[in-house]
């Protein structure tokens, strides 16, 4: 039988037979019992970090590193398709909330930076807007929206340190957004959500690092400093990209899905030689596209 949506999604079931409502989860009966999910998600996350009692980095300060590791500028109003770009001002001033919980954190050795622990729940009483999200693989809008682009800039950082990532999400495979002054490979960005969905790194090194972090008029900008210079730089590329349409399940390829393809690789140079000591495949992209690809596109027939 047919589904019918009710208008706030209670009367999602009224066309559907007891057999097919037995196959969906818990979290998809309501949008009451996806909430219950999303806390208990939550609290298992809390009961997991005090069972394991990880040292989280806590210290902040503003005197900066000597050091720089890498430093990078991320700019904050996008043209994202159709977003409404009330969103991207709402996200602007979400960002210039969140930095101030990490600007000059410093990530000693045996400590764990966590993204969520430093920003903690987001909320209208915290001075938090409705901002753009992900959901269900589409976009949507939420409070505290937009964050993800901040744990995308401190990843970026990240991949250029002897840090150790511990924790990274995806967006599920899907590239959501055309090209907008792109000025890092696909598929090195991160998915976030209180706080079950974190991003986390590790100082598995003897030296000290510390991300400082500030929003301008118009950039999230970043920097990565240390106490002492890293033995290696490293170099995140990606190679082999290109889009391709696939059959469809009735087998017919002009009407099948596009997806973008490609492998991002992250070199380890030794800094006196120059010389690469390590190539590391860090992603493999076959990524849905989620929108119209424009003409120029060169699109493989497979």
């Amino acid at each position: 039988m047919k589904k019918k949506r009710g208008c706030c999604g209670f009367a999602i079931f009224a066309y559907q037979t007891v057999s097919e409502m037995k196959r969906k989860l818990f979290c998809e009966l309501s949008p009451f019992t996806y909430r219950l999910s999303v806390e208990k998600e939550i609290a298992k996350r809390h009961m997991k970090d005090f069972l394991q009692r990880t040292a989280f980095a806590k210290e902040r300060t503003e005197t900066p590193l000597p050091v720089v590791v890498y430093q990078h500028n991320s700019l904050i109003r996008r043209r994202l398709g159709n977003v409404d770009m009330v969103l991207q001002e709402n996200k602007a001033a979400n960002l210039a909330l969140a930095v101030k919980h990490i600007d000059g954190l410093m990530i000693r050795p045996g400590e764990t930076f966590s993204v969520w622990k430093r920003i903690g729940r987001t909320s209208r009483r915290k001075g938090y807007k409705e901002g753009l999200t992900i959901a269900k693989g589409q976009p949507s809008k939420g409070i505290g929206g937009g964050l993800c682009q901040l744990s995308n800039l401190i990843h970026w950082m990240v991949l250029h340190s002897e840090l150790t990532i511990t924790e990274h999400h995806h967006h599920d495979g899907l590239d959501l957004f055309p090209d907008f002054g792109r000025q890092i490979p696909f598929g090195t960005g991160t998915s976030i959500s209180y706080n079950y969905i974190d991003y986390r790194v590790r100082n598995d090194t003897t030296n000290i690092y510390q991300l400082r972090l500030w929003v301008d008029g118009e950039y999230l900008r970043g920097e990565l400093r240390a106490a002492e210079r890293q033995p290696h730089t490293f170099h995140i590329h990606i190679e082999d990209e290109y889009f391709s349409r696939e059959k469809s399940p009735a087998g017919n390829a002009s009407e099948g899905v596009i997806y973008r393809n490609g492998k991002v690789y992250r070199d380890t140079i030794d800094r006196t030689t120059g010389r690469c000591i390590e190539r590391q495949l860090i992603r493999v992209n076959h990524a849905r596209v989620m929108y119209e690809c424009p003409p120029t596109v060169v699109i493989q027939e497979e």
